[in-house]
Order: C-alpha cells, then structure tokens, then sequence
C-alpha cells in the first residue's frame, strides 16, 4: 500500500510504495506539503503497477514517473540507476577530492558496475543486501582484505549521497561485514634477506628495491619516477607521495647513488627512471607487486602464487605473504632506530602521513637527514650493482 513518510534532517515527505518491479520503492517528492506529497506518491504508485501488469516497460515506467514528478514539483527527478548516480556522483568528486583519490574511486565504481552487469541499470534502490555482498565475496577471493574493504567504503559513500538525495530509504552499505585480515604478520626483511633479493633482481628491480630501502617511498611512487625527481649534484630525490600528497626531499644514500650512476641516464627529464615499471604503473599496482612477489619466490622468502588449479589461481583468496615491497619500508624503520636515529627524523624520511608529524619536518635541516640516511648498512657490499 502506498504511503508518505518523514526522515530525520529532511523537511521533505518520502513516498514508499511498490515498483514495477516488485520491490518496495522509497523516493523523495521533494514537497513539504503532505496533499501534495500524498497525490505524487498515489500517481508513482499507479505507474508501478501499471509495469507490474506489463503495460510498461521498466524504461517507460520511469519516464512516467520522472515526468510526473517534473509536473508536481518543476524540478527533475534526480537520477535514479545505479550507473547514472555512480556517474553524478564520480563528477561531484572530481571537485573535491586529490587525483589520486579520483581513481581509486573511478576503479571501485568500475568494479561494482563490471559486477552488477545489466542490473547497473536498474533503479538503484532494487539493489539487494545479497548483491552488495557478493560484490564483497568476489572482491575478497581476488584482493587483499585492506583492498576489499576500502572499495566497500568508497561504493558506501555513494550509497550515503544517495540516500541523503532521496533515492535510497537505507544505506545497504552500512549492513555488510568487511572482511577481516590476518593483522600483524608483514614483517621486516633481515640485511642477508635484502641481499638474497637484489641477487635476483633485474637492473631495474634492483634499483627500484635500492629506493625502496634507502627513502622508504611505497612501490607507486617509486615506480613514477622520472629523471627530472633526481638531483644527482645535490644527491637528493624530490617527488610528492600520492597517498599522502606530501612533498618529499630526501637524501640519495651512497650504494642508490652508485646505482644512480652505473645506469644510462636520459637527456630527457621527464623519461621514467624505471620504464618497465612505469609502464605497469599506468594500469595498476598490482601488476608489480605481484613481479615483485615473484621475485621473492626466486630469492626462497615466499611461496610462487600458481594459477595451476582454480583453487590456487585468480578465483582464489589471495593469501598475505610476511614480506612484501611494503616490507622495505618496515625494513628502513628498523635499520633506522637499530642505529639511534630519532622517530622523528625516521618518520620524516619515510614520509609520515601524520599532520602533526609532518610539521616537524621542516625544522629538520638536510644534514640531519643525510645522517640518517648514512647510518643505514650497505646491501651492495656484497653486490656489484
């Protein structure tokens, strides 16, 4: 039967009837005034039952009713499939939020609509528990825990918008478990571990583990560099993280110095430092780190990923190694306080995402840096790069 409702921090009444498709609808008639509210919602109602008898498309219906709306109200009916308020809502973003955060969000919305398939044009408010939760389960058995969830949220923000629009009576998003992951066993590499490791490598993994080490960049930054980030006079690095959007400055370590130097370098500034890497970084991360998983299966740390049977392969959960190119970071931290370097300076070489922290940073002079960087042990010694 339908009815009119009012929601809290809305001064609008809600229309709740049964769509065309057999699910119960709520929607916004964006009128305070309840006569009003009461006729639009009898109208919407008659509509879905005319889809329900066949008489109209799914299409049609909600022509209809968008058109009744536009009479009732003079305003648009706002857009009601989960493809068209995934887009809207994607544009909105786009103003508020850094690049980095933009595609993230355009992968997240990618995936949920490649999951949805036809049903990513339907009436977003006919979107289950049991679909949002099997976009979670699929997401789980290909990605890592932290990954799933944060996909998870970001469809989850949407759904808020949404519902604070008047399109959705619920917020389904906030329903559904995340996915628990093993906390607490990523650990560092020892110094005979790194060795291993760079013994394995190719010219460019080797360089790319050398950074990894020695400023404790993430793997995306490191595989976005240019010649332009290297100053080899000053010998320091310059680039901004992408997670944090920090500016970073940080000294060149001797053994990345050597390696600096041994290589061909460009007449090109803007040339990648790593092209192979930096050509898989322009698709995603998760094509390196996967390189690089396979190069620790070659140095003995971890067990080779197999896509041999379905249970072992891409279907598969993926299963959170000890060590990971995430590790060097872990890797750098430890060297650092074995040696007596302040968390402080640590962090500020690692490129802390703390706010607090990061104001500390500028009262650290390059020579308390280069220090620090100094004190770490040289993986080359038994190396020649």
């Amino acid at each position: 039967m339908p009815s009119i409702h009012k929601i809290t921090k809305s001064p609008f009444w809600f229309a709740s009837f049964t769509n065309s498709d057999g699910r119960r609808s709520f929607k916004s008639t964006k009128t305070t005034n309840r006569q009003e509210a009461q006729r639009l919602c009898l109208e919407w109602a008659d509509t879905a039952k005319d889809g329900r008898k066949g008489r109209l498309t799914e299409g049609q219906v909600r022509k209809v009713m968008a058109d009744i709306f536009t009479r009732a109200t003079r305003e648009t009916l706002p857009a009601g499939t989960v493809r068209e308020c995934l887009s809207a809502w994607l544009t909105t973003k786009s103003l508020e939020v850094e690049e980095s955060s933009q595609v993230q969000y355009q992968h997240s919305v990618k995936a949920f609509l490649k999951h949805l398939g036809t049903k990513a044009d339907r009436s977003i408010d006919t979107i289950t528990l049991k679909e949002i939760t099997g976009f979670r389960d699929t997401l789980a058995r290909r990605l890592s825990a932290a990954t799933t969830n944060k996909t998870l949220k970001i469809i989850g923000i949407a759904w808020r918008q949404a519902r604070k629009d008047g399109l959705l009576e619920e917020n389904l998003f906030e329903r559904v478990n995340l996915v628990k992951g093993k906390k607490g066993i990523r650990r560092p590499f020892t110094l005979d571990e790194l060795r291993n490791v760079l013994a394995v490598c190719d010219t460019e993994w080797r360089g790319m583990v050398l950074f990894g080490y020695y400023t404790g960049a993430r793997l995306v930054d490191i595989a976005g560099l240019t010649w332009a980030n290297i100053d080899l006079q000053a010998a320091e690095v310059h680039f901004t993280a992408q997670k944090t959007g920090t500016p970073m400055h940080l000294p060149i370590a001797g053994p990345l110095m050597d390696y600096l130097m041994a290589i061909p370098s460009s007449d090109n500034p803007t040339a990648p430092l790593f092209q192979n890497a930096y050509d898989a970084a322009g698709k995603t991360t998760g094509t390196l780190s996967n390189r690089f998983h396979d190069i620790l299966a070659l140095a003995g740390l971890v067990t080779k990923r197999t896509h041999a049977k379905k249970k072992q392969g891409r279907g598969a959960p993926r299963t959170a190694s000890e060590v990971s190119f995430h590790s060097l970071r872990h890797s750098a931290a430890s060297a650092l306080r074995n040696h007596g370097v302040t968390d402080v300076v640590a962090m500020a070489l690692l490129g802390h995402e703390s706010e607090a922290i990061a104001q500390h940073y500028t009262k650290i002079d390059r020579a308390t840096l280069r220090r620090a960087v100094d004190a770490l042990p040289n993986l080359t010694s038994k190396e020649k790069i």
